[in-house]
Parts: C-alpha cells; structure tokens; sequence
C-alpha cells in the first residue's frame, strides 16, 4: 500500500507539473494587447528657417519627422520621452531634433521646448542643421538627450552636444566634441545610453572618421590606406550628466566602427556593439563584421573587438523600381536580459543573397562566443526586411519589431510598406506568432535623401527606429511613417501579461 500511495503521488505531481506547463505555454502563447495608434508629432515651427540650405539643395522638406527614438523613466514608468529630427533635409541632417513627453504611459504626447542644437533653433548659427538624435534615462532617472550639429551635408563642422532635463526644461546643451573638417576629419552616428545599474552615470558614442592624408591623394588611394579609420569614441558622465569626460577614441586601430551602441548588463559590464566595416581600409568578409567590445571599468578601458558574424548586407530597394531605400540595414541594435545578462543584437543581411532580412545573433557567455545570425522576420523567403529593435523586458520577453515588403505589388507604383512586431518567450528558440504593428503605407512618399543633385541615396524615414519596455512585459513603440505630405512620428502602446 505504501508503494502503490507513493506511486499515485509522483504520478499526480507529475501531472500536476504537466498542467503547469501546458498552462503556461498557452498563457506564453497569448499575443501582446496593441493599444490606439497615437500620432506624436504635430506641424513643424521652423518651416521658415533661412539657415541650412546648401549649393545644391535649397528647401528642406517641411513638417517631416524622421529617425525617432524614444526612452523611458524606470522610476515613474508612465513618464516617456520621445526624439526626431525635424524638417529633414535632402543632402543630409534636418532643421532641428524635436521631443515630446507622455506622462501617461503613451496614452497621449505633448511637445517638449526646443534645444538650441542649430540656428534654427536659437543655437549657433555656425550649426546650420543638426542630425542623429537619441534620448535615453539611467538609473535614478536622469533623463539625456544627444544630437549631431552640423554646418551643412559637407560636414565642413561636424560636433556632438547633449542636454538633459531640469525637471521643466531643457539644460543648455555641452558640446562634447567639435571638429572642423580640417585635416579631413568628422563626426558622425552618435548614440546615449543611461546606466541602468548606476544612478547618474550615461555613456554617449559616435563614430570619429580620421584620415591623415588629408584626402590629397587619389580616391582609389585614400580608400587603400591603411590610415584610413574610424574610431569608436566615447564620453561618460557620473554625475548626471553636469560634467562629461574628454571625448577619446575606446580603441585605436585601423578598423571603422559605424552605428555604435553601448548597453549595460546587470552587473554593470558595458557592450558596445558596432558594425566593422573596414580593417586597414580593405573590405572582404574577414574584416567586415559584426562585433562587440566589452569594458569592466564604466567605460575606461575596452577590449578587442570580438567578431560576431560576417556582414554581408545586400541593398535595400523598392521592388517595383529599383529605387533605394536608406533605412537601418548593418547598423546593429543591442538589448541584454536584465535577468540573466543574455545578449541579442539584430540587424539586416543578406546572408548571401540579394535580400535583406532580419537576423539575430545571441551571447550567454558575456559577449565572447555568439550564436546565429539567423533570420527572424517571418515574412519568408524573398521578403525583404529592415528598420529593425529589439528590447528585453523585466520579465525576460523578447520583443522584436521590423519592416517589410511582404504585402507590395511591384505592378502598382505604390511602394507598400508594413511594421511587424514579434515576441520571444524562451530566449529567442522560438517565437509568437507575428503581431501587424502598423501600415500599410507608402514608402515613395518618404523624403529622398541624395549624395547630391540627381544622385538619389534612397527613400528616408530614419536609420532608427524606437523601441524600450516601459515595466513588466509592456513596450512602446516609437516610429515614423509617410503621409501625403511628409513623414509623422507615431506611438503604439504593447501590453503583455
């Protein structure tokens, strides 16, 4: 009788565990709960700036809001804060970047005052527009807001400023770094990043392109030299950002290190993820990769870069035509667990082919060993996607979201365009079925971008797009879309229990 009990018992708890876990796999199942679309911003104030224009492009396009990010307060989670550049121009950089704030969880956005990043915005009027920004908040809930001024698309000044916020205003922005274009060097690609596991600490990065010939040789020769680079370079604050370290270079090397970003894990072990582009300026599929560095000093010290994979990115492109599309394509995104300081980093290749999709690779060891890429849009083969984010939330969910072409007709001039949002409940093994998140819309009423007049770089709305969790599974999606007339930022609110 005592065997027989202890046989009904393990068999009713194993029963029990089994019930369980079908119970949580059908709760795991259940799709994110999309809140009402709300549209952020409004019509623009600087549509009238005499500052800015080029030889060769003389009009910005007016109310177009592009390349929005976004950020969230982790002590009062209802209290977001969104970023976008503001009256994009055609050969580069915008009037000025624009912020909104939602004190309500996404539900409704209000416009923030303006920065003097550029002439347009009260700045210096040697900054005649102003690029790439990006907001982020740490710990205890300081709140940074970077930009990119400029003089022109020539990039003759090329300087990196960040703000923060005083709890009504916008702080004076400190200039970081500030190069004139002599001896052929600029700034480009910048990036913030509040330390969530220390209050008042923020990291911000960008690219610093040097080249000591000074560009006086031949092109074929300048692309050849081994002189040729492009430094990941940073400056930290740990006081909330009222001071800022000097601007330096986190390694020196003949590599060029594009689309930095810095995350943090949970014990404070700093990532900075960055496409390789060039080792002593030669491009092949050994020295064009993803990679990380890691520093265990708050941003003091780095190590070598570690390879993640090979990028082999293909074009993007409208399929009815041909036309190009400049969105995020090898510019990477990085989230880490908070959890169990897992990493992801998502970005578009063509793995080989000559279609963008989605991929993710993924570190449990601290960044020294990654597994993929493997593609993660479902859209299937053929369909193109990019404009990739990807977010971690406090519950260890995996959010995914990106656009694709799955849904265009290249038969009917309309270059239709959709955005995704996926979710992993078990580190990215597997996935939820896919959420419509947005669209469709048409891509060919984004502005253009151009190398110059008749060369078109591709249909604009931003190298980025924003994404952040707000608390336990939710997440906000921070985003840009067309209309007849320009380009809006728009907000969708995911909630998940």
């Amino acid at each position: 009788m005592d065997s027989l009990r202890a046989v009904r018992i393990v068999s009713s708890a194993v029963a029990g565990l089994l019930v369980a876990a079908v119970a949580a796999g059908i709760a795991s199942a259940k799709p994110y709960v999309l809140g009402a679309e709300q549209l952020v911003s409004g019509p623009s104030a600087l549509t009238a700036c005499p500052f800015g224009a080029s030889a060769d492009f003389e009009a910005a396009f007016d109310d177009a809001e592009v390349e929005p990010q976004v950020a969230v307060d982790p002590t009062a989670p209802n209290e977001i804060v969104g970023v976008a550049q503001q009256d994009r121009w055609p050969d580069g950089g915008a009037r000025g970047l624009t912020s909104w704030r939602s004190l309500n969880g996404g539900t409704s956005w209000a416009k923030l005052p303006d920065v003097p990043w550029s002439a347009c915005q009260g700045g210096p009027e040697r900054f005649g527009r102003v690029t790439d920004p990006w907001a982020s908040y740490d710990k205890a809930g300081n709140l940074y807001f970077i930009g990119q001024p400029i003089d022109s698309a020539e990039l003759g000044i090329s300087a990196m400023s960040v703000t923060t916020w005083n709890g009504s205003n916008w702080r004076p922005p400190q200039l970081l770094i500030e190069d004139t274009g002599e001896r052929f060097i600029f700034n480009d690609k910048v990036s913030i990043t509040g330390d969530p596991t220390r209050a008042g600490h923020a990291y911000a990065t960008w690219l610093r392109f040097t080249h000591p010939a000074d560009g006086r040789n031949t092109p074929i020769a300048d692309f050849h030299s081994f002189a040729f680079r492009g430094n990941p370079m940073i400056s930290r604050t740990t006081d909330g950002g009222l001071t800022w370290s000097t601007a330096e270079p986190m390694r020196q090397s003949n590599t060029f290190f594009q689309g930095n970003q810095i995350a943090v894990a949970p014990d404070g072990t700093l990532f900075n993820v960055a496409a390789n582009l060039f080792t002593g300026a030669v491009a092949t599929e050994q020295t064009v990769y993803m990679s990380v560095m890691r520093s265990n000093d708050v941003g003091r010290t780095w190590s070598a870069p570690v390879k993640i994979a090979p990028i082999r990115t293909a074009q993007l492109f409208v399929p009815d035509d041909g036309f190009p599309i400049r969105a995020e394509d090898f510019l990477p995104d990085i989230a880490i667990d908070p959890r169990n300081g897992d990493i992801y980093v998502v970005w578009s290749d063509g793995l080989g082919t000559s279609i963008n999709q989605v991929v993710m690779a993924k570190s449990t060891d601290g960044g020294r060993h990654w597994s993929g890429p493997t593609v993660v849009a479902a859209g299937g083969p053929g369909v193109q996607s990019y404009n990739h984010s990807i977010e971690v939330t406090a519950k260890g969910t995996v959010v995914l979201t990106y656009w694709d072409d799955r849904n265009n007709d290249p038969d009917d001039g309309v270059a239709t365009t959709d955005v995704w949002l996926r979710h992993s409940h078990d580190g990215g093994q597997s996935w939820e079925p896919e959420q419509h998140l947005h669209g469709p819309f048409d891509h060919f009423d984004a502005p253009i971008s151009f190398f110059g007049p008749g060369e078109p770089r591709g249909l604009f709305l931003g190298d980025y797009m924003g994404l952040e969790t707000i608390s336990g599974n939710s997440v906000i999606n921070f985003f840009t879309s067309t209309i007849s007339d320009g380009a809006d930022v728009r907000s969708i609110r995911a909630d998940h229990k």
